[in-house]
C-alpha cells in the first residue's frame, strides 16, 4: 500500500483558444459595421432674417389625409386614393405655376404610407417646401 502523497499539479488554463475567438468576433463586427448605410433626410430649417415681407398666396394648397387613407385637396374629396388621382388634382388646382409651399395635414389614425405618398406627389408636382400640419385633439372635458 503506497501512502505517499502525490505531487499536486496546479491546473493550467489555456487562454489561446479564447483569445482566438474574441479576435475573430472583433474582426467580424468591424467588417460588418462598415456595410451599414443609414438613409438621411435633408432638412432645411427656417432662419430668421430681416428681409421684406413674402408675398402670400391667395389660397394655400392643403392636402388632407383621412384615417381611411383617402385624400382631400383644399377640402375637396378625391374619387379614389391613387397617387395619380392626387397628382392630377394638385396640378389642376395649382394651375400653370405651382407655388413653393404645400401643407399636408394627416389624421392621427392615417397610415404612414398615405402621408409619404402625398409628400412624394407634392415633390413631383414641383413643390419645394412641404409643411406638415398637426392638430391638437380636444380633451373630453372641453
Amino acid at each position: 500500500m503506497n501512502l505517499s502523497s502525490r505531487s499536486r499539479e496546479e491546473p493550467e488554463i489555456n487562454l489561446t483558444s479564447l483569445i482566438d475567438v474574441v479576435l475573430l468576433l472583433l474582426v467580424f463586427f468591424m467588417i460588418t459595421t462598415s456595410f451599414v448605410r443609414e438613409s438621411k433626410i435633408g432638412l432645411r430649417l427656417p432662419e430668421a432674417s430681416s428681409t421684406d415681407i413674402v408675398e402670400v398666396q391667395d389660397e394655400p394648397m392643403v392636402v388632407s389625409v383621412t384615417a381611411q387613407g383617402t385624400y382631400l385637396v383644399n377640402g375637396r374629396l378625391l374619387i379614389d386614393a391613387r397617387a395619380g388621382t392626387l397628382e392630377n388634382a394638385i396640378r389642376k388646382l395649382a394651375g400653370d405655376s405651382p407655388g413653393t409651399q404645400i401643407t399636408i395635414s394627416a389624421d392621427a389614425e392615417a397610415s404612414h404610407q398615405a402621408v409619404v405618398t402625398a409628400m412624394d406627389v407634392a415633390g413631383r408636382v414641383g413643390y419645394v417646401e412641404i409643411n406638415i400640419a398637426t392638430v391638437r385633439q380636444q380633451d373630453a372635458a372641453d
